[in-house]
């Protein structure tokens, strides 16, 4: 009779231990598995210069929008979307800061890599070069040691994501300006080194030369 009950409790514990490792391998699919997780949904907006707001926050008599694919966030704080494929090219994505709190949130399909609000601007402006390993060596090959890049270059772990740009509205009164500083910040693909010219004679944004990398455009391995 004994010996019954400790093959039952035996098979019981390891019926348990199956169970537990199903349920644990099943949670960590659904991302690689879902048709609609955030990296998908966010695809949307990678031909965007700006960011798809998915937060607006109330202002007024306007409503917020009815939330579609996030969880209920912060109703004091304006959210925005951008999404990058960096088959492309690297994604370059610049802010102006001003009174209101910014950050900035680089998501892959694992979750967030990279984070970084307005307290690291430099000279009111935040600017990020998201690229894969090839395009982070390649711009770096093309940088001059005597005028180097200014730009805050990031290694993504995937080639698709998408950055999350929030604004803090800390009174009614800031509602549209923060909502206004969602839409005001950039999103753009840079063209490949192989359709430009590289080195010193790399294009800037508004001017060629040397003028043209910096806090406000490409660098020089990356022009856009």
């Amino acid at each position: 009779m004994r010996l019954v009950s400790l093959r039952f409790v035996y098979a019981t514990l390891i019926g348990l231990v199956l169970a537990g490792i199903v349920h644990i391998a099943a949670v960590l699919a659904i991302p690689a598995l879902s048709e609609a997780d955030a990296v998908s949904r966010a695809r949307t907006s990678e031909n965007l210069d700006h960011p798809q707001s998915i937060y607006t926050v109330a202002t007024g008599d306007d409503p917020s929008p009815p939330e579609a694919w996030l969880p209920i966030p912060d109703p004091a704080v304006a959210v925005g979307v951008c999404a990058y494929n960096l088959a492309d090219g690297p994604m370059r994505v610049s802010a102006r800061t001003g009174p209101l709190s910014l950050s900035l949130a680089a998501h892959a399909r694992r979750g967030a890599f990279y984070a970084v609000t307005d307290q690291a601007a430099v000279r009111g402006a935040l600017d990020l070069v998201i690229l894969t390993r090839a395009q982070y060596d390649e711009a770096l090959a093309d940088d001059d040691e005597n005028d180097p890049s200014r730009d805050v270059r990031i290694v993504a772990p995937d080639t698709r994501g998408f950055v999350v740009v929030r604004v803090i509205a800390g009174l009614p009164s800031q509602r549209p300006a923060a909502n206004a500083a969602v839409q005001a910040v950039s999103c753009t693909t840079d063209t490949s080194t192989d359709d430009a010219p590289t080195g010193k004679d790399a294009p800037g944004k508004d001017a060629p030369g040397k003028d043209g990398p910096g806090k406000d455009g490409p660098g020089k391995g990356t022009g856009r």
